[in-house]
């Protein structure tokens, strides 16, 4: 039976009304099935995203948080089909859209879900007029029925956004980032898509201007019943737009609860690092805040395995069977944690030195020389000097420069199989001579 429902799911070209209903009763729009995501091919191969799986329910505002470069934004991009999936899958209303799909399903897809960038100055084309930018998706999916049904949706989505029909005829350098990322924020809302990645839409706006983008995205998902997987790094902001809330560290999700369920409660020490960071407005109380920093190096994974496991109250963590059962002991007790420590007045706190543990590959990376740039240059020198190139290849070896001593070893042996193949040509020529 499972086999039919996931052979039925994977042959979908169509996508249905409505979604799968989860246990609670809610209907799942969106779920990341242990997803990986990788970056590269053999040696140089980079896992951004690692066995990633949770649901977005429909309706909900979900946000994945972390630090720069802890895979967020690659999660969102394979939501929308722009990075591929290693492992696992991605589904929309019980449809998997992840790999190859058909033509017809890949359109709905590009339908249904939008995306609202980071950079409001280079997602929107330069040269082309706030109409045509638009406009765009209506042209390519016909989504309208005239020229004047055209221009009328237009007008009246860039006045939802807060400017003007005149804005239309000029193009985005004229603008401001603020009035630039509204623009973004219509090309996807004229689509009238269910589902919109918004990718830290405001971390390049000023604060004043950030409540008012936060406003309009409430507001259009009030009117339009809109769903959003909201991408951010600041935990603040996060905890009063957000539903539920997924935290990742280096590609993995550690932890993922309701907004109030996962600051009463923040069980996962990064996500406990997290919530210790968000600055306090009163300067007397953020200068005398004990600052947590998260060290991996807490965790022993060596012989228990940790797994991704809900500890009830739809509170899921991340950590091995001695971790999760403290987490369950500390939830149980139902007494909210306090991830935020104020030293009292006059209060001395040694200033302890946090060692970090790095990983080998991280160790190696960080003694590696700053010349260490493996250059495409010595893989070509070494190609036409393959005896010189293997020679400094091993002096570079020596020196611990990986990168360089890997890029002459690459252009000598291939250098070698040229010359190899000339003098089997050669020889197999002079053969033929003789013969004759």
């Amino acid at each position: 039976m499972a086999a039919k429902e996931q052979e039925k799911k994977t042959r979908a070209s169509h996508l249905p009304e409505h979604g799968p209903i989860a246990e609670n009763g809610k209907e799942v729009l969106l779920s990341v099935k242990n997803v990986d995501i990788t970056f590269g091919k053999g040696e140089d191969a980079v896992k951004a995203v690692k066995n990633a799986s949770f649901d977005i329910y429909k309706g909900e505002t979900f946000s994945l948080v972390g630090e720069s470069g802890s895979g967020k934004t690659t999660i969102g991009r394979a939501v929308i089909r722009v990075n591929p999936c290693a492992a696992g899958e991605i589904d929309y209303k019980g449809v998997k859209i992840s790999g190859k799909i058909p033509h017809s399903l890949d359109r709905e897809v590009i339908r249904n879900i939008q995306m609202v960038f980071q950079d409001p100055a280079a997602s929107l084309n330069e040269r082309a007029t706030v109409d045509y930018i638009i406009s765009e998706g209506l042209y390519n999916f016909h989504l309208f029925e005239n020229e004047a049904d055209r221009v009328k949706k237009v007008e009246e989505i860039i006045e939802e956004v807060g400017l003007l029909p005149e804005h239309l005829t000029r193009y985005p350098h004229e603008f401001s980032g603020g009035q630039r990322q509204r623009i973004g924020l219509a090309r996807a809302m004229v689509m009238e898509p269910e589902l919109v990645v918004a990718d830290e839409p405001i971390s390049a706006l000023d604060v004043s201007i950030r409540a008012q983008v936060l406003n309009l995205l409430k507001k259009f998902q009030k009117e339009k019943q809109l769903t959003y997987l909201f991408i951010a790094h600041d935990l603040s902001i996060v905890r009063f737009i957000s539903d539920r809330i997924g935290v990742i560290y280096k590609g993995t999700i550690v932890e993922v609860a309701e907004a109030e369920e996962l600051f009463n409660f923040p069980l996962h020490p990064y996500t406990h690092s997290l919530i210790s960071a968000i600055p306090i407005p009163d300067p007397q109380l953020e200068k005398n805040k004990v600052l947590y920093t998260y060290d991996p190096s807490i965790h022993d994974y060596s012989v228990d395995k940790p797994e991704f496991v809900n500890i009830g109250h739809d509170h899921y963590v991340y950590g091995n069977k001695k971790e999760i059962e403290e987490y369950k002991k500390l939830r149980e007790k139902n007494e909210p944690l306090q991830p935020i420590t104020i030293r009292k007045p006059g209060e001395k706190v040694e200033e302890t030195a946090h060692e970090v543990h790095l990983s080998k590959a991280e160790d190696e990376f960080l003694k590696t020389p700053v010349h260490d740039t493996g250059s495409i240059w010595y893989t070509v020198l070494s190609f036409f000097l393959p005896i010189i190139g293997i020679i400094a290849s091993e002096v570079y070896k020596h020196k611990q420069y990986y990168h360089n001593y890997k890029a002459c070893k690459k252009g000598a042996i291939i250098g070698f199989i040229v010359i190899a193949v000339i003098l089997a040509i050669f020889l197999l020529a002079l053969l033929l001579v003789v013969i004759r």
